[in-house]
């Protein structure tokens, strides 16, 4: 299990996610993409969401500090600006 957080238009929120592998920077987009559009984001549902509306979003990844991993998906730049 991780935490997959997500920043989109001025707007960030967290979601625990599978990991049944390793994830790909292309898996954690199609995931949240995927998320969005469900509504399975707290406070982010956005079924219009374009299927490349994280293309060119970062993805960080860091261990927590009691070891839980965590992965961030964030435009390039900061405060979740396009």
């Amino acid at each position: 299990m991780a935490t997959l957080n997500i920043t989109y238009d001025g707007m960030s929120a967290d979601v625990p996610v599978e990991l049944e592998r390793p994830m790909t920077d292309d898996d954690v987009r199609r995931i949240a993409t995927e998320l969005v559009r469900s509504g399975g984001v707290p406070g982010m549902h956005l079924s219009g969401l374009s299927h490349d509306a994280f293309h060119s979003f970062v993805v960080d990844r860091f261990r927590g500090p009691r070891g839980e991993d965590r992965i961030y998906l964030r435009p390039k730049v900061p405060f979740g600006a396009r």
